[in-house]
């Protein structure tokens, strides 16, 4: 008995001893950044910017590995032996964790939208998003005068990241928009964000459109600094959609994945405590110029969606 006992407590020492090197190892390598480990990290580079946008930076190394560790799951390996992404949310509107985004907590009423579309929420955002044209049905904001404040002392990540809760099938990916010659345009701004998580997450490809670089350096970044400014002069919350719009007869699409470039893009802004609202659309192309806005009833004409359906 003496004998099978230190026999035991001796492999459990080696065992644990090299679970610990291996551990180790693994970890120095990363930190690093070794040869063997970019080829795993282009590999995982969907997992990877999930980590990186939803775990908090000052979370300690031992914490994090025993995090990671404790809820990985082992799922089916694909054709290319990388580990499938979680099981994607259910194709549903209901933005059920996430409600407060929302004017009333009531989300909008779409009636047009034919393809499987799916409820995303984010630390700052929520995202309704169609799986056919692999952009943002829309995207909405609650912002105040205390969440620009903290977003000013925020960093600009510029990491973008396929988002991995989305099916593969209806997921964006970072080739689809390399040499395509057009922006990822972010829907929700990231200098809207009041948190560095808040600040990763709004590069998830699920918050972009294939967006002209002109337009969306010159007139359309004019309408997100002047909607900035209104709100930090509002009183209370400003609840902010917006979203692509596909006019054109034939949607152009990039990449392998078939991203639909917009004809047009929309923001609604509704102040709650005024009540008032007007929305902006602009042409998705060079040269457009920042147009006088148009009602809230010509915008959810022209949509098909009741962004306010409780007004």
């Amino acid at each position: 008995m003496l004998r099978q006992t230190t026999g035991w407590l001796v492999g459990g020492f080696w065992r644990a001893l090299v679970l610990s090197v291996l551990v180790s190892f693994v970890a120095v390598s990363w930190a690093l950044k070794l040869p063997w480990v970019a080829s795993v990290e282009q590999r995982l580079e969907p997992q990877i910017a999930q980590l990186r946008a939803y775990w908090p930076a000052e979370l300690p190394l031992g914490q994090w590995l025993d995090t990671v560790l404790a809820g990985y799951e082992v799922r089916s390996a694909g054709t290319s032996g990388v580990p499938a992404p979680a099981p994607a949310p259910a194709a549903t509107a209901d933005f059920a964790q996430c409600r407060h985004f929302f004017p009333d907590g009531v989300p909008p009423v779409v009636h047009r939208v034919k393809a499987v579309s799916y409820a995303l929420c984010f630390d700052a955002f929520a995202i309704l998003y169609n799986a056919d044209t692999k952009t943002p049905v829309y995207v909405v904001e609650r912002l105040n005068r205390n969440s620009l404040t903290a977003a000013k002392a925020i960093s600009r990540s510029d990491r973008f990241y396929p988002e991995a809760r989305l099916p593969s099938s209806a997921r964006a990916l970072l080739e689809d928009y390399r040499g395509s010659g057009f922006s990822r345009g972010h829907m929700a701004p990231a200098a809207d964000m009041p948190s560095n998580a808040a600040m990763a997450q709004s590069f998830s490809l699920a918050n972009m459109v294939p967006q002209n670089q002109s337009h969306n350096s010159g007139p359309w970044s004019k309408i997100e600094q002047d909607t900035r400014q209104y709100v930090m002069r509002a009183r209370g919350d400003v609840f902010v959609f917006t979203g692509p719009a596909y006019e054109a007869n034939r949607v152009a699409r990039i990449g392998p994945s078939g991203v639909a470039v917009p004809s047009h893009l929309f923001k609604l802004v509704y102040d709650a405590n005024t009540q008032r609202s007007w929305a902006h659309w602009q042409q998705n192309a060079a040269g457009e110029q920042s147009m006088r806005p148009i009602s809230y009833r010509e915008l959810s004409q022209r949509m098909q969606i009741d962004f306010l359906p409780n007004r």
